[in-house]
């Protein structure tokens, strides 16, 4: 991302999740949010906080990609391969915080969270400089089919609207049990 058109869209994508993300919560009922998504061991509520929380995480992994972004390439290629070897542990660890965050913060709530999470992010994407969205570090790419090898800050910016997209498609919120449309 070096041009502001790039930065507007990431914005622009950013801001059209956190409105579909309300209209998919304003319309889904209690046993819409209990019945299982499409593909997923989640319900559709567990797996809107899953949603959710893939913009959460942003905030930290923007942190690390700061951190690792100064030092020599080597310490990340490390660190992601470690990361790497605790993919199982991982995949446990994530699919059961999104059952207790589903179980913890209310589907009324959630929006909330969303709206103030994205204005954060886009609030700092806005204050970066091209250099900064340059850097970056390697990732476990066996953790998320979104991550690539090695990530600049700005594929950062833009993976939680690819992850939102691609769960979102797995909702069944419809009244036919399947394809939560947009």
């Amino acid at each position: 991302m070096t041009a502001g058109q790039d930065r507007a869209a990431v914005y622009a994508e950013m801001e059209q999740a956190r409105r579909d993300f309300r209209d998919l919560l304003a319309r889904a009922d209690s046993a819409s949010l209990r019945r299982q998504s499409d593909g997923t061991r989640w319900t559709n509520q567990q797996l809107l906080f899953h949603m959710l929380f893939g913009y959460l995480v942003v905030r930290a992994l923007l942190v690390l990609a700061g951190l690792f972004g100064r030092l020599p390439r080597a310490a990340g290629r490390t660190f992601a391969r470690m990361l790497d070897a605790a993919c199982g542990p991982f995949h446990l660890v994530n699919y059961l915080g999104s059952c207790a965050g589903a179980r913890i913060i209310p589907a009324a709530r959630m929006p909330v969270m969303l709206d103030h999470v994205i204005r954060v992010l886009q609030r700092r994407l806005r204050r970066e400089t091209c250099a900064a969205l340059g850097r970056g570090m390697y990732y476990p790419t066996s953790w998320d089919p979104f991550f690539a090898e090695y990530m600049t800050l700005a594929q950062i910016y833009h993976y939680p609207t690819q992850h939102f997209r691609y769960h979102q498609r797995q909702l069944t919120l419809g009244s036919g049990g399947h394809g939560a449309q947009q």
